[in-house]
Formats: C-alpha cells, structure tokens, sequence
C-alpha cells in the first residue's frame, strides 16, 4: 500500500568551514585566536563568516577582502 506522507523536509544546514569558496579571507588575528579557543565563528572584512579550520596558505586571497583590506591601509602620497 502506497501512502502519500505530509512531512516537511528541511535542508541540513552546517556551518561554513570557510572551504566552499576557495579563498582565504581577512581577519583579525586576536579574532582567529579567540576562535581557536572557544570555537566561535568570525567575520571577514567581506561578511562571510565561518569557523576557520584550514590554511589559508592554500587559497587564493579573497578579490572582496583583498579590496576591502587595501582601502584601509594608509598609502604614501606620490611628493
């Protein structure tokens, strides 16, 4: 017997490991020590936030981070 069932199913949702797009992304350091310690998740200058667990060493730098960070940074005037 066939039987039609009424169950909602929902999506599993994880938390980002900060892997799924490939880039490394800005952050601070005292932000990425304390995530370390106390598994929060933290915030990159472009708004993704996740709980780092891999080397940023292995992705390229975020283009929105990348931007972000060099709008900061005070430049040298051209004299």
């Amino acid at each position: 017997m066939d039987t039609d069932t009424d169950l909602l199913t929902r999506p599993i949702l994880k938390d980002d490991d900060g892997g799924h797009d490939r880039f490394a992304h800005y952050v601070k350091k005292e932000k990425i020590v304390e995530s370390a310690v106390t598994g929060k998740s933290v915030r990159a200058l472009c708004g993704k936030k996740w709980i780092p667990s891999r080397d940023p060493e292995k992705y390229p730098i975020c283009p929105r981070c990348k931007e972000i960070h060099e709008g900061l940074t005070n430049k040298p005037e051209d004299t």
